[in-house]
């Protein structure tokens, strides 16, 4: 099962990376900022943990 950070990346891969001409590493940064700020404000969602803390029986 992927985890929240291994989703993320694989968007910002589809999204952002695969196929991009970039003329330098600025410009890479520029994009990756811009495509974080606009994940943040339309899509990303808080995780609610459902964990009490308790130990985990075995059945």
């Amino acid at each position: 099962m992927l985890n929240q950070v291994e989703i993320f990346f694989s968007t910002l891969t589809r999204r952002v990376l695969r196929r991009g001409r970039f003329t330098g590493k600025n410009e890479l940064s520029e994009k990756i900022d811009a495509f974080v700020i606009a994940y943040d404000q339309t899509e990303a969602k808080p995780y609610c943990w459902t964990y009490e803390g308790t130990p985990l029986k075995a059945t």
